[in-house]
């Protein structure tokens, strides 16, 4: 791949299925690959059509993505449409190759509002998971696949510690950080999956 800058991309939902929940706020980074630089693409907070009606919780107010961060409800009833952003989505998937951590829950979110990404690259969670080697959840797998924090933590722990705190342009850096590191590392290659 010739251009070596790739978009990473987190999103923070109120449930862990495209059907049983809704976007609530999208982040993609861009990071150069050659030289390590770092930039803001897209940061917004998202409101679905279905945002009061779809959640996994018995209430909305206890959505884990409410309990676990600084959104708040008011910040989605207030936020822009997703029939305003989703265009601004779908102009970043068609310039930059792009990849999420655990890309499968974000990508499938994506995917099922009619968000195409022409050039999607490998997992940094699932590149990750022989590097680190933690262990299984399950019987019959070899590793359990890491969180971002676990990773930081493996990768990043004499610079400095942290905390996810599931805002998700926040979360896209540090995953940016993570698969830098995973590239240098010659365990995360750029190239497209699909």
């Amino acid at each position: 791949m010739q251009n070596m800058r790739i978009a990473v991309l987190d999103i923070e939902t109120t449930g862990r299925t495209p059907q049983t929940g809704t976007i609530v706020e999208i982040g993609i980074a861009m990071i150069d690959l050659r030289t390590h630089f770092i930039t803001k693409l897209f940061d917004s907070l998202c409101r679905e059509p279905e945002f009061e009606m779809k959640f996994e919780a018995k209430m909305l107010e206890n959505c884990w993505i409410f309990q676990n961060s600084t959104l708040t409800i008011n910040d989605i009833l207030n936020a822009p449409k997703w029939s305003e952003i989703a265009p601004k989505i779908q102009r970043i998937m068609n310039k930059f190759p792009v990849t999420a951590y655990n890309k499968e829950f974000d990508f499938s979110f994506l995917k099922n509002r009619g968000i195409r990404i022409p050039r999607e690259l490998p997992c940094p969670m699932i590149a990750a998971t022989p590097v680190l080697k933690l262990p299984p959840r399950f019987d019959g797998s070899d590793y359990k696949w890491p969180s971002v924090e676990e990773c930081w933590e493996f990768f990043f722990s004499n610079d400095h510690i942290y905390s996810e705190i599931h805002r998700a342009y926040d979360d896209a850096v540090h995953e940016a950080e993570i698969v830098y590191e995973l590239y240098k590392r010659g365990s995360w290659k750029p190239i497209i999956t699909n």
